[in-house]
Order: C-alpha cells, then structure tokens, then sequence
C-alpha cells in the first residue's frame, strides 16, 4: 500500500511537469511554425492540459479497468468546474469578458449533451469512441473558426498572447515536446498501476478511485494554470482552461478510451455522475451570461462550487461502504 502511494504522488508530479513541458514545446512549436497565439490558446493548450486525462484513461482501458477509464474523464470534468473554478474564484472573482469565451461555453454545453449519449445503453462501443473521436475533429475545427473571427479587441486574445513564449527556438520547443509526451507517457502508466492496486487493496471499484483520487490529480495542471491566470487577472484564460479541458475530456478521452478497448458502463455513472457533470455544466452556463455588460463568477458562487465538490466526493466514497 506505502509503494502504490508513493507512485501515485509521484505520478501526479510528473503529470503535471509532463503536462507544463508538452504544452510548452507545443505551444512554441506551432509559434514558430505562425499559428496564431489565440488558436493555439484554444486548440493546442486545451489539448495538453487534457494530456494526463487522455493517456490515463488510454492506459486504464488497455489494462483492464474500464471504471477507472470513465471516471477519471467524467471526475476530471466535475472537479475542473467544481474544484476548479470554485476555488479559483474564492482566490478572486472571475469576470467573463470574451465574446469568443461565450461562444466556446456554447460549444461545451453541446459537447456535454452530445458525448453523453452513448451511455446511454450502457456501454461505450468502439463506434461510439469513433463517433466521439468525429466530434472532436468537428469541435477543433470550429474552435479554429471562432478564433479566427474573433475581434482583435476580444480580452481573451490579449490574455493568450501574453501566456505564449516567444524566445524559444524549434529544436528547444521540439526537445520539450518529446520530453513532455515521454514523461506523460511513463507517469500515466504508473498512475493506473498505483490506483488499481490502492482499489484492489481497499476493496472499492476501480471507478471508485478514478472519480475521486485520480480525476483530482489528472486536473492538477487545469488549477495550476486557472490559479495562475486568475492571479495575473486574466480571468477569460483561467476560465477558458476549464472549458477546453472539458470538451478534451469528453471527446478525447473517452474517445480514445472506447476505440482502445470497449467499456462497460456502470448504472452509478448514469445515475449520479453525468447528471452532476451536466447539472455543473449548465451552471456554469448561466454563471457566464451577460447581465450587465459581463459574466462573473463570485467568491459566495466559487464557496458554493467547492462545498457541492466536496459533497459529491463524500457521497461517492459514503456509497462504497
């Protein structure tokens, strides 16, 4: 039991400094090959802060664990708003500015309803993770197109621009990239080893585990990077991390997870987990829209988000016993 926590705490560190490094060398990678910032804050680092998530979820499905696959992707997607958002606008209030943000809540709340349709019969076939897999070709290629019509004055573009690192070279970007995929890689592998073998020995469910203990630690970089930009008061970044991380999550993850190796689904997900994923998702709908000139998200709203996340875990571990 010490050895399967120890890797599990180390394999959220390098999760995250695997995830920081990825999402670097991409990010200059593709700044250097002209990609706009505000395309690549929307396309390339949703997707590498959603890495942990996918490669997780990828090594759980090929190893066995279908639970521990699903619920590290619908987890990931409850604390990234619960978690997440709540306690970064306890930290400070985050207002919603970007007309392009609203437009990729849009595409969120579609990709929620959308992606879970095919649990519907209880079980994520290899067609529905290729279905899923379509709708996240569809998904980038309409965030490209919200960001390539987005207005120059959009605060979003300002907030991106002044993330992105513009003195790295293409070897320096292609070596951290490399290096950030091999260490996500390794730590994800260790990862579902650790928490299969903390499920076996506590005697919970491998879905148990994956929407508790590894859907926190997979959403490490999402609080690290939303803390952050709240903190430089970049407030549609801190919330745009969020939502492009969802979508990965929804499309990505379980789509990946279903063309590996078809997943049963377990009647608490249906039941519990995608209502409050949806049930969030919708709040945080509403949170954004605009009375007043602007969305905001309050400290009382942040505290209200943290203490329904806490009571989902405590429900989720209560109804093991």
């Amino acid at each position: 039991m010490l050895v399967y926590s120890i890797t599990i705490i180390a394999g959220f560190l390098l999760l995250v400094w695997g995830a920081d490094r990825f999402v670097l060398g991409a990010s200059a990678t593709a700044q250097n090959l002209g990609v706009s910032p505000l395309l690549i804050g929307m396309t390339i680092v949703g997707f590498g802060t959603s890495a942990p998530e996918i490669l997780v979820s990828a090594n759980a499905a090929l190893s066995g664990s279908p639970g521990l696959a699903v619920g590290n992707a619908i987890g990931s997607n409850i604390a990234n708003i619960a978690l997440i958002l709540g306690a970064t606008a306890l930290v400070m209030p985050l207002t919603i500015r970007s007309a392009t943000l609203r437009g990729e809540l849009r595409m969120l709340l579609a990709a929620t309803f959308g992606a879970t349709l095919p649990f519907v019969d209880g079980r994520l076939s290899r067609l529905d993770g290729l279905a899923l897999l379509a709708g996240l070709g569809l998904m980038i290629y309409l965030l490209i197109r919200l960001g390539v019509r987005s207005r120059i004055s959009d605060p979003m573009l300002a907030e991106v621009e002044a993330e992105i690192r513009h003195d790295i070279n293409m070897p320096t970007a292609m070596m951290w990239l490399a290096v950030g995929l091999v260490v996500l890689l390794g730590a994800s592998r260790a990862l579902v080893w650790a928490a299969v073998g903390i499920a076996e020995a506590l005697g919970v469910s491998d879905l148990v585990i994956g929407l508790t203990v590894v859907a926190i630690g997979t959403s490490l970089p999402e609080l690290a990077a939303s803390l952050t930009a709240a903190v430089r008061n970049e407030h549609d970044l801190a919330i745009g991390n969020v939502i492009g991380s969802n979508m990965y999550n929804l499309l990505a993850v379980l789509g990946v997870a279903g063309v590996l190796a078809p997943l049963n689904i377990e009647r608490h997900v249906l039941i519990r987990d995608i209502p409050l994923m949806i049930a969030l998702t919708l709040v945080l709908f509403v949170m954004s829209l605009n009375y007043r000139g602007k969305g905001r998200i309050t400290r009382l709203e942040g505290l209200a988000l943290l203490v329904t996340f806490v009571a989902y875990q405590l429900f989720v571990l209560m109804d093991v016993s």
